[in-house]
């Protein structure tokens, strides 16, 4: 008989194929040059005069544009392997950083942004689809849980280490670097198998959906509102804290990867200990506190406690939703992928054009405020609908 420490050696065992592990470097380095913008991008478009509305609609349109095309991507995995899709991603976020060494306007940009929104949901949706179907639907949460890693180590480095590059050096330098890392993304999509490795017999049934997944609506809805604040945080905390005369708002951002690596790698306990629901419930409340502590803080130290805060429930809350929404629904397929992605790109993107519209009547600590609110209200609308819901297709099995 296997005791519980056999059984996670196993599990990680059957995960950790060379598949997963090229599948995970190309997600994570992907992700690098994309989280080098996230601190850079607010303060430099500052710098070329754009207010806080047009800040946002730039930031914000690369959501949009992953909306728009998360449902084709997911349609489009039934036909074309994962890994091609990978690696069109992959080339057309190279081309975007060089557009961007060129165009200075605000439209042109925004075109600009909308392709690196193309790009993201080729890459983003086709390298969790090819995480499920080369991992046993057994080990499912915990693959999920280990691929959502890549995003956090590239957050811990890719924010500070863009400020340093644009401080130190220039924007353009920055972009080049970009340009570099999303290469290096394409090469290891080429390395990958492309071929499907769902066993016989774990495909989930055939559904008659084209672009949509209607039975993963509800739960979907919870991880939009809570990409809502995300988005919104990650958009305009950097500038607040400029003004609060923080030099590399990039350390709240490592603070904040930090604590999420730490419970990725060490919470497998908490997912064999609690319900699903339950860890979304508390780490709701864990992001209010964070951003009431938000609201409060005016130095690095606080806004360093209070990433080490938003982090940890960033940790659980995201991977968790995922995995309790593929439950709920009862597939796994590109479609449902791709609807549920869908709804995150929507909160990724109308987070930073709300709260856009949101700062110059309110400030910046009245508007974490506000955030706190929506993640009040998600928590009751999941708590009290999502869970207690009817229509949740029961798991057939014990994810690991």
């Amino acid at each position: 008989m296997y005791d519980k420490d056999d059984i996670s050696l196993h599990a990680v065992r059957n995960i950790m194929t060379r598949d997963f592990i090229l599948g995970f470097l190309a997600f994570f380095v992907f992700f690098v040059a994309n989280f080098t913008l996230t601190p850079t991008m607010p303060v430099y478009l500052k710098e070329l005069g754009s207010n806080a509305r047009e800040i946002g609609a730039l930031v914000g349109i690369l959501g949009i544009a992953s909306l728009f095309c998360r449902l084709l991507v997911g349609r489009a995995l039934r036909k074309y392997p994962e890994k091609r899709v990978m690696m069109f991603g992959a080339a057309m976020f190279a081309f975007t950083f060089l557009a961007f060494i060129v165009l200075r306007p605000f439209w042109p940009l925004l075109f600009v942004r909308f392709f690196q929104g193309v790009a993201f949901s080729c890459m983003d949706t086709a390298a969790i689809a090819y995480v499920v179907n080369v991992v046993p639907p057994v080990y499912r949460t915990r693959a999920i849980t280990y691929i959502f890693l890549a995003p956090c180590l590239a957050m811990a480095i890719a924010a500070p280490f863009g400020m340093f590059l644009m401080i130190r050096y220039s924007f353009m330098v920055l972009l080049l670097t970009g340009t570099a890392l999303s290469a290096c993304a394409f090469f290891f999509c080429l390395s990958l198998s492309g071929q499907k490795t769902t066993a016989p017999g774990q495909e989930s049934p055939a559904r008659n959906t084209f672009l949509f997944e209607w039975k993963i609506v509800v739960p979907a809805i919870a991880s939009f509102l809570q990409y809502v604040v995300w988005s919104s945080v990650s958009a305009f905390f950097p500038l607040y804290a400029v003004q609060c005369g923080v030099t590399n708002p990039g350390l709240f951002f490592s603070a904040m990867a930090f604590m999420m690596i730490i419970g990725r790698i060490f919470g497998g306990k908490i997912f064999e200990m609690w319900r699903k629901e339950k860890i979304i419930v508390a780490f709701m409340l864990v992001s209010m506190v964070a951003l009431v502590t938000l609201s409060l803080s005016t130095t690095l130290p606080v806004f360093i406690v209070a990433g080490l805060l938003w982090g940890i429930a960033a940790a659980f809350v995201f991977p968790t939703c995922m995995a309790y929404a593929l439950e709920y629904s009862g597939t796994s397929g590109g479609t449902a992928l791709g609807t549920y992605q869908a709804f995150t790109d929507l909160g990724v993107a109308l987070g930073p054009v709300i709260t856009g519209m949101i700062i110059p009547l309110t400030g910046y600590r009245a508007m974490f405020l506000c955030l706190a609110s929506i993640c009040t209200l998600n928590l009751l609308y999941f708590q009290f609908y999502v869970s207690k819901g009817p229509n949740r297709t029961p798991a057939v099995q014990k994810i690991s």
